[in-house]
């Protein structure tokens, strides 16, 4: 088991043993969200996460600055 937190929204990775297994949460969701913002976050996430279980970087600031503007796009978009 492996946890990462970002610096980012809040995001925690817990990386569990096996291809894609763990779990994710974040300070994303609110109960006042479209469904539109919440299915786009919970995709981010979902990303994150198997992107960190496949031993992508997701600590660089390449990938921190990349997950900023995709969350800032969908606050945009669905907000």
């Amino acid at each position: 088991m492996c946890l990462i937190r970002l610096p980012v929204c809040g995001i925690e990775l817990n990386l569990l043993n096996g291809p894609g297994a763990g779990t994710v949460q974040s300070h994303l969701h609110h109960p006042n969200d479209s469904p539109e913002l919440t299915a786009a976050l919970g995709a981010i996430e979902s990303l994150a996460l198997a992107h960190a279980s496949a031993r992508v970087d997701v600590q660089s600031p390449a990938y921190l600055e990349g997950l900023e503007t995709a969350v800032d796009a969908c606050f945009q978009a669905y907000s």
